[in-house]
């Protein structure tokens, strides 16, 4: 059964810039710490796999795991009252080909290092609670290392029964790539707010996003010779793996 599988932050929506990187710096004065990440910072923060330890870089050592803990947990709040207050809005293609591989009888899933109940929070906000109840969702401290580690997906892989060759990830930064080019995937990227520079080697094909009618999207480039016109169909999904498996 093919399977497509997104990443969550800048992939679902765009939330590092107003979700993530305020609710940051919110929690940091909540608890009375003298840090504030700027874009530029956030920027480098991004390189770093995972919330908790994005804010241990921050605070070394053992002494500081349960701070760390509490501060991550309150920003987790804050970033779900931002998506509940409908800050973040799903980004283009995403309810349209969510719908479109669920309808054609695809395993879709969502394979991030984020916290849980951030990510159902942007995946429902982003296709609905009917379409996000039928998507599988692989969250939070579930494997022994983040992005640019393939865990994650290989997780997703074991535990649905998934072929890799099957399948087609979407992601948006340049770790994300590492991740699912290491575990054997095809990658799409969508280019988010904070990663247009960055390293998408090993991707298949590089998009402004995924497009809907009305918002087609720009191809950056398309190393596999696959371009969409306009918007990433389910056409496009099985194009990418036939045209991936030539080259295996």
């Amino acid at each position: 059964m093919p399977a497509l599988i997104f990443d969550c932050d800048g992939v679902l929506a765009d939330t590092e810039k107003d979700g993530h990187l305020p609710a940051f710096n919110a929690a940091f004065a909540e608890f009375d710490l003298p840090i504030t990440w700027d874009e530029t910072t956030y920027a480098e923060k991004l390189k770093i796999g995972g919330g908790k330890e994005r804010i241990a870089s921050e605070l070394p050592g053992a002494e500081a795991e349960d701070t760390i803990r509490r501060l991550h947990a309150r920003k987790t709040q804050l970033f779900t009252e931002r998506v509940a207050d409908g800050l973040l809005p799903g980004r283009p293609g995403i309810h349209r080909l969510v719908a479109e591989a669920l309808d054609a009888g695809w395993t879709v899933a969502v394979a991030s290092t984020s916290a849980e109940p951030s990510v159902r929070a942007v995946l429902e906000h982003a296709v609905g609670a009917d379409l996000a109840a039928r998507c599988h969702v692989f969250a939070g401290d579930i494997v022994p290392k983040k992005k640019p580690a393939p865990d994650i997906y290989l997780k997703v892989l074991a535990d649905l029964d998934l072929d890799p060759a099957e399948c087609v990830v979407v992601e948006d930064s340049g770790i994300g790539v590492q991740a699912s080019v290491a575990a054997g995937l095809t990658t799409i990227v969508t280019i988010s707010a904070f990663t247009a520079e960055d390293d998408f080697t090993g991707a298949s094909v590089v998009l402004s996003h995924l497009g809907d009618p009305g918002d087609p999207l720009t191809v950056v480039s398309a190393p596999s010779g696959v371009r969409p016109d306009g918007m990433a169909t389910v056409a496009t999904l099985t194009q990418l793996l036939a045209t991936t498996k030539e080259v295996r």
